[in-house]
């Protein structure tokens, strides 16, 4: 079923007084927003009668297969979303465009895409299959897709994406938000992202400026900042002692994430260029001071940390790829030597080797010990363990970060000097070795 969206920008009111204690069911949610006046009765009449064709037609597909887990997924993230009270009347547009899509392809293959990304012929789109909960709008990939179409002048197809994103906009935090309707990292949904809303205002506020749509988009794109100026879980504010920092996920104000923040920055930057928007700005300026303050955080002197927070680990050569560009936007955009400082830096790490040394001398022998490295940069690492030229074992590479990680190794029984040879292999394939030596000492007695 095709609906023409008609976006309402306000939120469901509170639950009366007295209200029954019976679990919210799409249906009761349905029935609640029709008496409300927020949808119409004919809509909620058709929202069921497709909801419950979604549930009939994972019953009919086979049960244990693909098809049923996935269709079932998304039919339970939409119950879920109900029972949450989290539905509105423009939430029902991109939650039953997920559930027909979803009905439509696993009625009709029978295994999943072959890509995590697909699009469908006629629509610009992005979809990303999540295993368990089938196929999702993914907001970052399709902002994303829309400024590699600007970037491109594929004009056409820029327009037509921008006409398919702006009806899937919902209410939150006081403005509007693409949301994403499926659990992640512990969230669930609706959660909304500040990298994915930054890159989201950059793209279309460039894009209405080509197509000469400024009057239609601008003013969507100045409410999608409410997110920045609310705190979290509703937005993605986190306030810090001089400015606030953007959080990747709505639900994780803990989980501090560098690329993340960087690009909600440029976001704003963006909007404030091809948009004039003076509130974008100052929200630029405002979260800019933290992240001059913040970058050299995630600069471990040989490599980049991914995050930190909740959760501190350094970045794959992707994300370290990625920082670095990030970097590289803002250096052009504000000039400020921290951030054209670090991308250079993060550029030479790539080229340098990881230094690895041994930071155990001593072992007992018979029992299973730690080998204990220093290590500059995360890596794969070998260890090769020899006692008079010959080699007694090989551990298995293994990835590891940088510091002093411990690798397990059962020690022989035979006292004496073992030598360790030592290779350490970074994520950019520059090899860095060493030698060393361990005194392995006699096992102790047992007991009698």
């Amino acid at each position: 079923m095709t609906y023409v969206a008609c976006v309402v920008l306000a939120f469901s009111g509170p639950a009366a007084e007295g209200a029954s204690a019976k679990p919210r069911t799409v249906k009761s949610e349905l029935s609640r927003l029709a008496a409300s006046g927020r949808i119409t009765a004919t809509e909620r009449k058709q929202r069921l009668a497709d909801f419950n064709a979604a549930k009939r037609a994972a019953k009919r597909l086979p049960r244990g297969t693909t098809r049923r887990r996935e269709l079932d997924g998304v039919v339970a993230i939409v119950e879920g979303i109900a029972a949450r009270r989290k539905l509105n009347g423009p939430r029902l547009v991109p939650l039953w465009l997920m559930l027909d899509t979803n009905r439509v392809y696993w009625t009709t293959h029978i295994t999943g895409p072959s890509t995590r990304r697909i699009s469908f012929a006629g629509s610009q789109l992005v979809w990303q299959y999540f295993p368990g909960q089938g196929l999702q709008f993914h907001p970052l990939a399709n902002f994303a897709k829309l400024n590699a179409l600007w970037s491109a002048k594929s004009n056409t197809a820029a327009g037509q994406l921008l006409d398919e994103l702006l009806p899937l906009r919902v209410p939150r935090a006081g403005g509007v938000a693409w949301e994403y309707d499926f659990a992640f990292g512990g969230g669930r949904p609706p959660w909304v992202s500040g990298m994915a809303q930054g890159t989201g205002v950059e793209a279309m506020s460039r894009v209405a400026k080509r197509l000469g749509r400024q009057d239609e988009v601008l003013p969507i794109l100045k409410q999608a900042l409410g997110i920045f100026r609310t705190n979290t879980p509703e937005g993605v504010r986190v306030p810090t002692s001089d400015g606030p920092e953007y959080a990747l996920y709505s639900f994780a104000p803990d989980l501090h994430v560098i690329n993340g923040f960087l690009q909600a920055l440029i976001g704003l930057y963006d909007l404030a260029k091809y948009g004039g928007d003076a509130d974008a700005q100052a929200l630029y300026e405002e979260g800019e001071r933290v992240a001059r303050r913040e970058v050299p955080n995630y600069d471990t002197g040989a490599w980049s940390l991914y995050s930190r927070g909740s959760s501190e680990h350094e970045s794959d050569l992707s994300y370290h790829q990625l920082v670095t560009s990030f970097l590289h936007n803002l250096c052009t955009r504000s000039q400020e030597p921290v951030y054209c400082d670090t991308e250079l830096k993060f550029t030479q790490y790539q080229l340098e080797a990881p230094v690895i040394s041994l930071a155990t001398a001593t072992l007992r022998g018979g029992k299973l010990g730690k080998v204990k490295i220093r290590l500059s940069k995360i890596s794969r690492v070998r260890l090769v363990f020899s006692r008079n030229g010959r080699v007694v074992y090989a551990k298995p590479t293994v990835t590891v970060g940088h510091g002093k990680p411990a690798l397990s190794w059962q020690v022989p029984r035979k006292a004496g000097e073992y030598d360790v040879a030592l290779t350490a292999t970074d994520l950019a394939g520059n090899v860095g070795t060493a030698e060393g030596t361990i005194d392995v000492l006699k096992p102790k007695k047992r007991a009698r």
